[in-house]
């Protein structure tokens, strides 16, 4: 979580980054894990574990994702050690995921963000419309 200071030699280790700096690693990061695909793909593969998911029945389970997004979605999932993929050798390839530890640790606050939003849709469907059609006068 370090980010280079604008005017220093650079990062020093273990210095917390400042996530209004686009170069900073933690919001990138959080750009990455931040997706509603992502936080969907966390769910399906959570309520999985400690099992796994061929990748077919995991579009199967997130309605309405494109197979390209699933797999974009997977290989940064994998590539930051939040998920694992294990290829068996069949033809075709059976590619199983499964959430690791640290991707288990990040369903719970995903969850929080999701059950927050779905408290909170009326009052913002409620903003929304209100910003949409504002009374007249």
């Amino acid at each position: 979580m370090t980010t280079p200071r604008p005017s220093g030699p650079g990062p020093r280790p273990g210095e917390r980054g400042d996530v209004l700096d686009p170069l900073c690693p933690t919001r990138q990061l959080l750009d990455r894990i931040g997706t509603k695909w992502t936080s969907m793909t966390v769910k399906v593969l959570a309520q999985q574990a400690p099992g796994e998911l061929r990748f077919a029945e995991l579009r199967r389970r997130i309605p309405g994702i494109s197979q390209k997004m699933l797999s974009h979605t997977l290989h940064s999932l994998v590539r930051d050690g939040l998920a694992a993929r294990r290829v068996e050798p069949t033809v075709p390839p059976a590619v199983h995921y499964q959430l690791t530890a640290l991707g288990l640790s990040l369903e719970k606050p995903l969850s929080a963000l999701r059950t927050w939003a779905e408290t909170h849709m009326p009052q913002i469907d409620h903003n929304n419309h209100l910003a949409d059609n504002p009374p007249p006068g």
